[in-house]
C-alpha cells in the first residue's frame, strides 16, 4: 500500500511543483524567467522519465494477443494507444516548444496515424523505447528563449508552463488509459502492489 501512496505523492509533489513555477514563470524579461523555465523542463523530464518507465512495464506486462484489444468498436487499441503516446514523443517537443522536428514522424495531418499502423508489441516497444529517447533529447536540447513566452497550439495562444502541462497531462491522462485497459483485462500493473 505504501508504494502506490508514495507513488502518488512523488506526483502530486511534480505537480505542485509545476504550480509554483506557474507563478513565478510568468511572461517577464530578465534571467528569472530563464531559471523558472529551465525548473520547469527538468520538472518535465522527471515526469516523462516515470511516465515512460510505467508505459514499458505496461507494453511488457500486455500479452502480445491482447494488443488488438480494444473497449468499443471506434476507440483505440492496446497497440494504437501506445502507438499515440510514442507518436505524441515525436510530436509534442517540436509542436510546443520548436524543437527540432523528428525525421522519424514529420507533423501535420495523420501524423499520429502513421505510427498507429503497426501496433504489435515488438513495434511498440521499440518506438516508446526510440521516441523517449529523441523526446528526451529535444526537450533538453531546447533553447532556454524557446521555453517562455507565447504559442500558438491548436488554435489557441499557450505559455510556456501552459504548454508543459499541457504535454504532461495529456501523457498521465494515456497511462490511466492503459491502467484501465490492463486492469479489464486481468492485467495488475508490475509496479502495483
Amino acid at each position: 500500500m505504501r508504494a502506490p501512496i508514495r507513488s502518488s505523492m512523488q506526483r502530486l509533489c511534480a505537480v505542485g511543483s509545476l504550480a509554483a513555477l506557474a507563478l513565478i514563470a510568468t511572461p517577464r524579461p530578465g534571467a528569472g524567467q530563464d531559471v523558472a523555465s529551465a525548473e520547469a523542463r527538468k520538472a518535465y523530464l522527471g515526469q516523462l522519465e516515470e511516465m515512460h518507465g510505467k508505459f514499458l512495464q505496461l507494453a511488457e506486462a500486455f500479452p502480445a494477443d491482447k494488443y488488438s484489444w480494444r473497449p468499443a468498436p471506434g476507440t483505440r487499441s492496446v497497440g494504437e494507444a501506445f502507438m499515440h503516446i510514442a507518436s505524441e514523443y515525436y510530436l509534442m517537443p517540436p509542436m510546443a516548444f520548436g524543437a527540432t522536428a523528428s525525421p522519424t514522424l514529420a507533423p501535420g495531418p495523420g501524423a499520429f496515424g502513421k505510427l498507429e499502423k503497426d501496433a504489435s508489441k515488438e513495434r511498440v516497444l521499440q518506438a516508446l523505447k526510440e521516441g523517449h529517447t529523441y523526446a528526451t533529447h529535444a526537450v533538453d536540447a531546447i533553447a532556454p528563449d524557446s521555453l517562455g513566452g507565447t504559442r500558438t497550439m491548436f488554435g489557441h495562444q499557450f505559455t510556456g508552463t501552459q504548454r508543459w502541462f499541457l504535454m504532461s497531462g495529456d501523457l498521465h491522462e494515456h497511462l490511466g488509459q492503459l491502467i484501465a485497459y490492463a486492469r479489464v483485462n486481468g492485467i495488475k500493473p508490475p509496479w502495483s502492489k
